[in-house]
């Protein structure tokens, strides 16, 4: 699957990302906003995150921008399944924050779960000392549901404390659409 917004590509990723995936992710401070990437991010960790087995309809991303004329590798999303329910993640490299590419990432995304994959629910969380995580979230739509989990986080080297919330999709809901993939 593939998405365009005003100002983004979200698109598969490819094994000859892995330079540019390593480079934007690659930063302790992104790291440590995140639940399953490791701490220090190497070369190796992003190959093997990109040669993951994904289907048609795996809403998995990278995120790049033209902004500057040609195309920058500048975050990450998609959704995933975690304990029988559907995750939204995301991140983004330290250059692109405040950009509002997070969000426009995110309407995107949550715009396939809602009409291409049929989903009704997703989840989604954010590290307590990540506040700038849960404004974006506000922003998609998504409440907080008003409790606080330890949550695993492999750059930390253990648990730390996540804000949970949730969105319906069952609101304004339209028929599934097919997907090109």
């Amino acid at each position: 699957m593939f998405a365009r917004t005003k100002r983004l590509t979200l698109r598969p990723g490819w094994p000859e990302d892995a330079p540019a995936l390593t480079q934007a992710i690659g930063h302790e401070s992104v790291v440590a906003k995140l639940a399953r990437v490791p701490w220090p991010y190497a070369l190796g960790d992003a190959e093997a995150f990109l040669a993951l087995p994904r289907g048609g309809n795996d809403p998995q991303f990278l995120i790049e921008t033209m902004e500057s004329g040609v195309p920058r590798l500048v975050g990450a999303i998609g959704i995933r399944v975690a304990d029988d329910a559907h995750e939204l993640g995301y991140w983004l490299t330290p250059e692109a924050w405040g950009r509002g590419y997070a969000t426009e990432a995110g309407e995107a995304v949550i715009a396939m779960a809602r009409h291409a994959l049929g989903l009704r629910r997703l989840d989604a969380f954010h590290f307590v000392d990540n506040p700038a995580s849960g404004r974006v979230l506000a922003k998609l739509g998504f409440r907080p549901t008003g409790r606080i989990e330890p949550r695993a986080s492999r750059g930390r080297g253990g648990e730390a404390p996540a804000v949970m919330f949730a969105l319906d999709l069952d609101e304004d809901r339209c028929a599934p659409m097919p997907l090109a993939a």
